[in-house]
């Protein structure tokens, strides 16, 4: 599908407008203890003329037919840009987690590690610090997530590939 960018596009935004969308697929994600696991994954990012992208992410677990059955991991956040392409990215998820990412994006490429993380009381994971990796690949959103906690040095947690929708 093309990609148009949106003549209210906040300039600042132009090193990630490619992301501008809805995205989905499917990927693969490995958990602490080494259990391995597919999904289905929804992404949105969507714009209204400010120098920040609103981001959403749904992940799903898929039954052996490949449809989602059930909620697996949700996050929403804040990817703010300036026009030289650092990034600020602020996410939350439901279990507990918040994070502040740094980062730069580089033509179809983005990198982004983790500055801060906060976790509370009951939180699911004791999540220690990230680095993600989103590129765009012949039109499609390829991202990796790699993650530590508490119990485990940053490893590989997710990996997929997405394409735009819209």
């Amino acid at each position: 599908m093309a990609f148009e960018i949106p003549s209210d596009l906040n300039p600042a935004l132009m090193p990630v407008a490619w992301l501008i969308g809805h995205w989905e697929g499917g990927g693969n994600g490995q958990w602490p203890d080494g259990t391995e696991f597919t999904y289905a994954a929804s992404v949105e990012f969507t714009q209204v003329g400010q120098p920040w992208l609103h981001y959403f992410m749904q992940l799903f677990e898929i039954d052996a037919a490949g449809t989602p059955v059930k909620p697996l991991i949700l996050e929403s956040g804040f990817w703010r840009s300036r026009a030289d392409g650092a990034l600020e990215v602020v996410v939350a998820q439901p279990e507990g987690v918040a994070e502040i990412y740094y980062g730069q994006s580089q033509g179809g490429r983005i990198d982004l590690v983790t500055d801060a993380v906060a976790r509370t009381e009951t939180a699911d994971v004791a999540a220690t610090g990230s680095h993600r990796l989103y590129g765009n690949v012949e039109q499609d959103l390829l991202f990796t997530w790699d993650r530590g906690t508490a119990d485990s040095a940053l490893q590989p947690y997710l990996w997929a590939r997405l394409g735009r929708r819209s």
